[in-house]
């Protein structure tokens, strides 16, 4: 009689305690281990992913730009883009870029490929004007450096563009 009890009372124990971590997985507070999850997918296709802060503000988004592009873009906590890592449209032949943007979400500079022969070229602006270019001219690959004034007039400092 005295083991029938015990049984009992094990029994009880462990639907009580089963119960309990039921209730907690269902509210979401609790989660198991990867390991003991769902099977990761091989693929996730998407047309657009965003990584959320704790808040929900887009923090990343990885996206297609809308001339055919492809763009990670990151976000401050003010919601203001100021970084993006890319690869331009198929009618900018696809060259791959980095743009880093002001607080006013205009260039500040740009790194890029450019031309026929796929030349690196570093754009320095000031209120989305070119204010600085240096690299290496697309027709001959030789480096250049080129000043730009604010009123746009171009001195350039050595070779050419």
């Amino acid at each position: 009689m005295h083991e029938k009890l015990t049984i009992l009372g094990i029994g009880l124990l462990g639907g009580l305690l089963g119960g309990y971590l039921m209730t907690l997985i269902t509210h979401g507070d609790y989660r198991l281990p990867a390991s003991q999850t769902a099977a990761t997918p091989d693929v996730l296709s998407a047309h657009r992913l965003r990584l959320l802060d704790n808040a929900g503000k887009t923090r990343a988004e990885l996206a297609l730009t809308g001339d055919g592009g492809v763009g990670l873009f990151f976000f401050d906590t003010q919601g203001r883009n100021r970084l993006v890592l890319g690869l331009y449209s198929t009618a900018e032949k696809e060259n791959p870029f980095v743009v880093l943007n002001d607080t006013h979400q205009a260039a500040a500079g740009i790194f890029r490929v450019f031309g026929d022969h796929e030349s690196p070229v570093i754009v320095l602006k000031n209120k989305g004007q070119d204010r600085s270019i240096y690299g290496l001219n697309p027709g001959s690959l030789e480096p250049f450096l080129v000043n730009v004034a604010a009123d746009g007039k171009k001195t350039p400092l050595f070779g050419s563009f």
